[in-house]
C-alpha cells in the first residue's frame, strides 16, 4: 500500500515554492517603492496643474521682466478686454 505524504514536496512542489516565493517577495518590493514615490512626488506635479497664462503674466510682472503697460496691455490681450473697444 502506498501512502501519500504532504510533509515532503516532490520536485515540482519545490518549483512552485520557489516561483510563490519569488513572486511575493517581487510583489512586496513593489509596493514599497510605489508607495515609497508616491509619498516623496511634490504635490503640485504629477498632477496635470498648469499656470494659466494671467498667471504666468502676473509672474514675470512680479519678477521685473515686464513694466506695468506691458502688464496691462497683455493682459486685455489675453482676457479680449482690447477687442471690444475697437469694434466699431
Amino acid at each position: 500500500m502506498m501512502y501519500w505524504s504532504d510533509y515532503d514536496p516532490s520536485g515540482w512542489g519545490w518549483v512552485v515554492m520557489t516561483v510563490g516565493m519569488l513572486v511575493f517577495w517581487g510583489l512586496l518590493v513593489t509596493l514599497a517603492v510605489v508607495l515609497v514615490r508616491g509619498l516623496n512626488r511634490p504635490s503640485d506635479q504629477g498632477h496635470g496643474l498648469r499656470p494659466t497664462p494671467e498667471q504666468l503674466l502676473a509672474e514675470r510682472f512680479a519678477r521685473g521682466e515686464i513694466d506695468e503697460d506691458e502688464y496691462r496691455r497683455r493682459l486685455a490681450t489675453l482676457t479680449g478686454a482690447d477687442r471690444t473697444a475697437r469694434v466699431p
